[in-house]
């Protein structure tokens, strides 16, 4: 219920910059708050803590990220197609904004255990839609009768993560979606050879 005013997502929105401005450590509710323009105890009325703060942001923002993603991959007709397509709208929806990027790449990750338990049970979501490439592609022949789902998925998302984490360590100095297509080949032909 407290999910579809709008109170909610403008604090959630508030978090993200607060969050990528200050560090998720030094970002105190009140920040939050202010950003958001509410008061301090407005915030209390959707979420219970900064902690919930940040996984109903990651929940949101993630969400959205998949819906996105499945709504650009929804037309291609092949596994090859969906898997670039996926791979640009990731770099296009983080390159476009700067303090999301920042949050996911950075301030994520530098949270307690429990909470990236909690982060990491958002994202299989997200890696489900990469299974459903790679499984897509394995059944109709366009990826190796062999191939290791989980092996694939990994090397997938992890690429994907580690281009955008250094694109964002790097001060994103270069163009993050031109990426995309080179990525793309080397999963698709390897590294050749042989």
């Amino acid at each position: 219920m407290k999910k579809t005013k709008p109170k909610y997502m403008q604090i959630i929105d508030a978090a993200v910059v607060a969050i990528a401005e200050n560090g998720y450590h030094q970002a105190q509710v009140s920040k939050i708050a202010k950003q958001a323009g509410v008061a301090d105890g407005t915030i209390y009325l959707y979420f219970k803590n900064k902690e919930d703060i940040l996984i109903s942001l990651f929940e949101e923002k993630m969400g959205t990220f998949i819906e996105k993603i499945e709504q650009m991959i929804a037309g291609k007709k092949t596994a090859t197609e969906k898997l670039l397509k996926m791979i640009e709208t990731h770099f296009e929806l983080l390159s476009a904004d700067h303090h999301l990027a920042i949050v996911t790449q950075l301030e994520l990750r530098q949270s307690n255990k429990d909470l990236r338990l909690k982060i990491n049970d958002v994202l299989k979501g997200y890696l489900k839609v990469i299974d459903k490439i790679l499984i897509e592609g394995k059944e109709n022949g366009e990826f190796s009768n062999n191939l290791d789902i989980r092996l694939a998925r990994q090397m997938v998302f992890g690429t994907i993560d580690e281009t955008v984490t250094t694109w964002v360590m790097n001060e994103e100095k270069y163009d993050l979606k031109a990426l995309a297509s080179p990525i793309h080949n080397m999963f698709i032909n390897g590294f050749g050879g042989c």
